[in-house]
């Protein structure tokens, strides 16, 4: 079963996009799809990148299907105003913005789900207002030169970074931050600091990172000074990404995400065994793909028994017909039977009955549909799993909203103890994986 509100929206004739005006944005009734507002107001240094960061996410909403109002007058922000749009976009803003009523006007937006994007020095705006600091994440302190750098992809599911390869290299002005975003927010992506000069976090730097906040989306990326940055297709499709998270047209687990360990981290099939017929292919970006069956390939090394199990996976057919599942709670075996027989399967084919559907317990109990449905990005895209274990209640997340809540009472099954495995359904479904990665928990969860 697809998901109806998952794919790009498409907006009938050209979107109206705007350059920077001096009042705030004109309304144009009748346009459809997403609205994203560009405010790029400074009251301390100002990037020379700016118009090219307006052009650029003009071009982006032609190509994504949104429309897109620019403007730097703080006279935007009022409750009737921002109401139009989907996302703001804080475009190398600096200093402070916003009056008293303004700022209030924008929490009042993003507690009522509206959607924040901050781009580079966004972190070095705002420093007096608490709201606006959790929301970006982090303030801005130093800056080292210009010069290249290699950034390290963390989360290859979102789709500000799922189509970026595993280590990123360019050129931009990396920032230090005062404070650490990792234990409030979701990182994306961090800089690796022995590849460059003038880091100041300690090994562990992130530069991009996404968060729910108090009832809205926020993306933050780091990039963005240079005017090349908006002429990269890397970059462009890294800012893209955030825009589509952020108006809430692509999903995503942006809860922050600490203490797991990698079972499968994409450059290699250690401890991983192949029960029964077909196979999967590790490719050199770190993608698994099912191939044939029916079959399992399972974690062979050990068993689990508390534990948050998490992985990305995405289906290759148009129509979510590719049958795949995540096992959990099984044997060792070298038999795939052994895994349905005694485990349980959260199924991935969006097309079936219910209980043996996306989410679903298969067999067993359905996923709440109306949530699933949400949460769910269509075939081509990459989702994310969470599926947690804590005795014999086994709960799914997917892509951070939880849509199943299953408890065990079958004498002849248990989840106290057992392996995990991913299958390979048949020669018609085709499914991939990434990033499969464990946390195991002391005891049961809240």
């Amino acid at each position: 079963m697809r998901s109806t509100g998952r794919s790009a929206t498409v907006v009938a004739g050209a979107a109206l996009l705007l350059g920077c005006v001096c009042g705030p944005a004109a309304s144009h009734p009748g346009d459809a799809g997403k609205r994203v507002l560009v405010f790029s107001k400074t009251a301390g240094f100002r990037h020379d990148s700016i118009p090219a960061g307006v052009e650029a996410v003009r071009q982006l909403g032609t190509d994504g299907g949104f429309a897109v109002d620019a403007t730097e007058d703080a006279g935007a922000f009022t409750a009737k105003n921002l109401r139009r749009y989907d996302a703001v976009v804080f475009l190398s803003t600096t200093g402070d913005v916003l009056n008293d009523a303004q700022q209030s006007a924008f929490e009042g937006y993003i507690r009522h789900g509206g959607g924040y994007v901050g781009v580079h020095a966004a972190a070095d705006t705002e420093y007096e207002w608490a709201f606006y600091g959790g929301l970006a994440g982090a303030y801005f302190q130093s800056h080292p030169a210009i010069q290249p750098a290699k950034v390290t992809v963390e989360d290859r599911a979102h789709p500000a970074t799922s189509g970026l390869e595993r280590t990123w290299s360019r050129t931009d002005e990396w920032y230090n931050y005062r404070s650490h975003p990792r234990d409030r927010a979701h990182v994306l992506a961090s800089l690796d600091e022995s590849s460059y000069t003038g880091g100041t976090m300690n090994g562990d730097h992130p530069i991009a990172w996404c968060q729910t906040y108090q009832g809205g989306r926020a993306f933050y990326t780091g990039g963005g000074h240079t005017k090349e940055s908006y002429a990269e297709p890397a970059f462009r499709q890294h800012l893209l990404g955030g825009l589509r998270w952020a108006t809430g047209d692509a999903q995503a687990d942006c809860r922050p995400e600490n203490g797991y360990r990698p079972l499968l981290d994409g450059t290699s099939l250690d401890g991983w065994k192949q029960a029964g017929p077909g196979s999967f292919t590790l490719a050199d970006d770190g993608t698994l793909t099912s191939s044939g069956g029916m079959g399992l390939l399972w974690y062979a090394t050990s068993g689990f028994t508390s534990y948050s199990l998490k992985l990305d996976w995405t289906m290759a057919g148009p129509d979510g017909d590719d049958n795949s599942g995540v096992f959990v709670g099984f044997p060792p075996s070298d038999d795939p039977w052994s895994a349905v027989n005694n485990g349980y399967e959260i199924q991935i084919d969006a097309t079936d009955l219910p209980d043996r559907t996306t989410g679903s317990v298969y067999g067993f109990q359905s996923a709440d549909l109306k949530k699933r449905d949400r949460a769910l990005n269509p075939p081509g895209e990459w989702n994310t799993y969470e599926i947690r274990v804590d005795g014999e209640r086994l709960r799914v997340w997917l892509n951070g909203v939880k849509i199943n809540d299953f408890t065990n009472t079958d004498p002849a099954r248990s989840l106290v103890d057992g392996h995990i495995g991913i299958q390979n359904h048949g020669a018609d479904d085709q499914v991939s994986f990434r990033d499969i990665r464990i946390e195991e928990l002391p005891g049961k969860g809240d």
